[in-house]
């Protein structure tokens, strides 16, 4: 079912476009705002709203670009939702959607640009093109014809690569050679090389931040822009500006980077991380540390509320590190945290909902906000990454 014409509202969180149609909230893709389109309906399984894709642009938006990728428009595959926007454009919508999910769960008024994170470009036509070739860790399915290909949005159907392969994956992970038994592949360009892995392998990577190496599995957690992991572990540093011999907490550590960060920087560090083999390689990671690197297999919430004597947290620190999946801390870690008094949280979101979210939990916990940063870590998505410092309201 195809309706319009229909003039697109704001953007939203998601990487959808707000529209009305007789009545009707429907969310759409491969829309801009104030543009004029038809919808086809996609999903109507909602009482209060549908989801659709803009299929045919009666009146575009100027910021509207030619994709460079043909399978990442509607129907195709679900990665790339921002190609069809200017890369500048782009970081102005991810500023928007932040700044509304600020005000509407932290009721906070701040609008914070989203920053740029230069990488090398692949070239379209003997010109760079920003926003592609950024991307390390690739997972490739494949077909009934055993062609690689990507999940087309919100659906387990597999999406044929396009003979150019994935268009913001590093160049040499683009396209996969050969197909696996298990029928997933995943590729790496990490520090040592480039890795490809079958479900079954658990080969050990190497990768490179923070002036340290790092194992990492390689179905493991690592950030996949190759700029993200020294930008982050920097923006943390500045914000919570760690002193020597000061304690720290590195919540949801994964293999160690934002501990290794602090420990260079003087500080003796905690790591909680849930994934008992995150931490084996966090404790190899930061072996030179000793006793000043500490990590504990368990999950954050059930650490920081042990009872007295039993929890491997001691009941003060001066810095606390939070960099939790894509669903947030929580109310009750956030209350936990916030009992051990630290004089500084760097928060780190993939997620502003779920950011703004605690972030409101902080405030009502007498915490106030120092600084947030926001950068363009997953170009052609709707996706950025955040970091908040927070401090003790009068502190």
């Amino acid at each position: 079912m195809t309706v319009g014409p229909v003039t697109v509202g704001p953007i939203a969180h998601g990487g959808h476009c707000v529209a009305r149609y007789d009545g009707r909230v429907i969310f759409v893709r491969h829309a801009l705002p104030g543009e004029t389109v038809m919808i086809t309906i996609t999903d109507t399984g909602q009482p209060s709203y549908w989801r659709g894709d803009a299929t045919v642009i009666i009146d575009p938006s100027p910021d509207r670009i030619d994709r460079a990728c043909p399978i990442s428009g509607p129907g195709g595959c679900g990665g790339c939702d921002f190609q069809h926007v200017a890369p500048a454009a782009q970081r102005r919508l991810k500023a928007d959607v932040l700044a509304e999910q600020l005000h509407r769960l932290a009721g906070l008024d701040l609008h914070v640009p989203v920053e740029h994170v230069p990488v090398r470009s692949p070239s379209q036509d003997g010109q760079p093109v920003d926003g592609l070739g950024w991307r390390t860790r690739m997972r490739y399915l494949f077909d009934d014809h055993r062609q690689p290909g990507l999940r087309a949005h919100r659906s387990h159907r597999v999406i044929t690569l396009p003979p150019q392969g994935c268009l913001i994956a590093s160049p040499v992970i683009s396209r996969p050679t050969g197909a696996p038994s298990d029928g997933e592949l995943i590729g790496i360009d990490a520090a040592d090389g480039v890795h490809w892995l079958s479900g079954e392998d658990r080969e050990q990577i190497t990768e490179h931040a923070v002036g340290r190496d790092w194992q990492v599995a390689g179905d493991g957690f690592w950030q996949v822009h190759p700029a993200a992991a020294d930008l982050l572990a920097t923006a943390v540093l500045d914000g919570l500006r760690p002193e020597s011999g000061e304690k720290a907490f590195d919540l949801y550590c994964g293999v160690g980077l934002f501990s290794g960060a602090l420990v260079d920087a003087g500080c003796r560090v905690i790591g909680v991380e849930s994934s008992r083999d995150a931490v084996a390689a966090a404790r190899r990671n930061l072996a030179d540390a000793g006793s000043r690197a500490r990590f504990h297999a368990a999950r954050v919430d059930r650490a920081l509320g042990a009872p007295r004597g039993r929890s491997a947290l001691p009941g003060s620190t001066d810095l606390i590190v939070l960099d939790p999946p894509r669903s947030g801390a929580g109310k009750r870690v956030i209350e936990q945290v916030v009992r051990r008094r630290p004089r500084a949280i760097a928060y780190v979101a993939c997620d502003p909902a779920a950011l703004a979210r605690d972030l409101g939990y902080l405030f009502r916990q007498a915490y106030q906000l120092t600084s947030l940063r926001a950068f363009d870590l997953f170009p052609m998505t709707h996706h950025l990454e955040c970091v908040a410092v927070l401090q003790p309201s009068g502190g």
